[in-house]
């Protein structure tokens, strides 16, 4: 490839303007302190990859609320003036690089594997969720099955997560994501297996997604028509590789409208650990991605192996999406940006960063070992 790859081209997404088209994608890494407070390392995290050069950068997922959000034990939270405040130094050291930083906020439902606030789980259905726990979240053994969530805890999802989306706003984030996808708590709601609801949630897509959309409107309604409201999907999930939607284009063009009108800035398309070029794909040559934009007319940002230049710039240069996000690339090198101006390939992600928990003390003890820098 010659030229300015597309990826370091200013970028917009909504009312912000991006110095690039590199965003760090949300990863789970299980550092903060025990009551969700951010940490001072979490600080350091995060303003090494605006001092690397993202253009913006996405947090790992931030329970939004004391009941049934909270999916890992050391997740950080946004549901007290305590996480807020730890929050808003987090913000204030990215920002000062020139970065935005949009919180994403998820409720973890089904798969929640480590909650100090309640020992049961809630979910769309009382359905099993599928594969084990994760380890590297801090989890063993099989997923238990969810009491099946009543309308009054339905409402209360959408109020924590419209609370949260108000403490983001308060600690000086640029805006939020609704995490709507990997399988938590709205991708339950939209994945057929899990939700047997014969109410006005469950049944055709346009009622799966629905629980989604009110989301994204009660925190549009709330934060004003300006701020960033971005959403998170995918098909793929942490505990499904395999799932596609399966009305295929069709789901996803109800489910871009529906978020659409619900008052979403951005979509964001996850690929759950696999590759763009195997879950984006869909009949007719179109792509996730691509049909995203074309329905919704929003910023779309593609997600999956996003680190490899030439199929970052494949899926810019050929309009499949507006920005890439980078996960295990950006974990190897914060500085990716800087890296692919100067053109240097970027080395291959080693498991051990995430091994036997994905930590931000073990990614360091990594480095140590790599003879990177710290």
């Amino acid at each position: 490839m010659t030229g300015t790859h597309p990826a370091l081209e200013p970028g917009r997404v909504g009312g912000l303007r991006t110095p690039n088209r590199l965003v760090v994608a949300p990863m789970t890494r299980v550092s903060a302190a025990p009551d969700g407070t951010p940490t001072p390392e979490m600080a350091e995290y995060y303003a090494g990859f605006a001092d690397g050069g993202f253009g913006l950068v996405v947090t790992e997922g931030i329970y939004t609320d004391t009941v049934h959000s909270q999916g890992y034990l050391n997740q950080p939270g946004l549901v007290s003036d305590r996480h807020t405040a730890a929050w808003r130094e987090i913000t204030a050291g990215v920002r000062g690089f020139g970065t935005s930083i949009v919180a994403q906020l998820m409720h973890a439902g089904a798969l929640s594997q480590g909650n100090p606030y309640r020992d049961d789980t809630a979910g769309p259905s009382a359905v099993a969720p599928r594969g084990v726990k994760m380890p590297e979240y801090g989890g063993h053994g099989p997923w238990p099955t969810p009491r099946e969530m009543n309308r009054a805890d339905i409402e209360e999802a959408v109020g924590g997560f419209v609370a949260s989306a108000v403490n983001a706003k308060r600690a000086g984030f640029d805006g939020v994501e609704v995490h709507a996808a990997n399988g938590y708590l709205l991708d339950q709601f939209l994945t057929d297996y899990t939700n047997r609801r014969e109410d006005s949630y469950g049944g055709p897509v346009a009622n799966r997604v629905r629980l989604a959309a009110e989301v994204v409107a009660a925190i549009r309604a709330e934060v004003g028509p300006d701020w960033c409201v971005g959403v998170r999907l995918s098909q793929t999930k942490v505990n499904d590789f395999t799932y596609r939607w399966p009305g295929g284009a069709h789901d996803a063009e109800v489910i871009y409208a529906a978020l659409t009108e619900a008052g979403a800035t951005y979509l964001h398309i996850a690929s759950e650990g696999r590759n763009w070029l195997d879950t984006a794909r869909l009949d007719g040559g179109l792509t996730l991605t691509g049909l995203a934009r074309r329905t919704s007319g929003l910023p779309v940002i593609a997600n999956g192996g996003m680190h490899d230049p030439d199929l970052s710039a494949q899926v810019l240069a050929d309009g499949h999406a507006d920005l890439v996000s980078v996960a295990r690339g950006a974990l190897v090198h914060p500085d990716l940006p800087r890296r692919l101006a100067e053109g240097r390939a970027p080395e291959r992600f080693d498991h051990a960063m995430l091994s036997p928990m994905a930590t931000l003390d073990n990614a360091r003890r990594w480095r140590l070992a790599a003879g990177a820098a710290v």
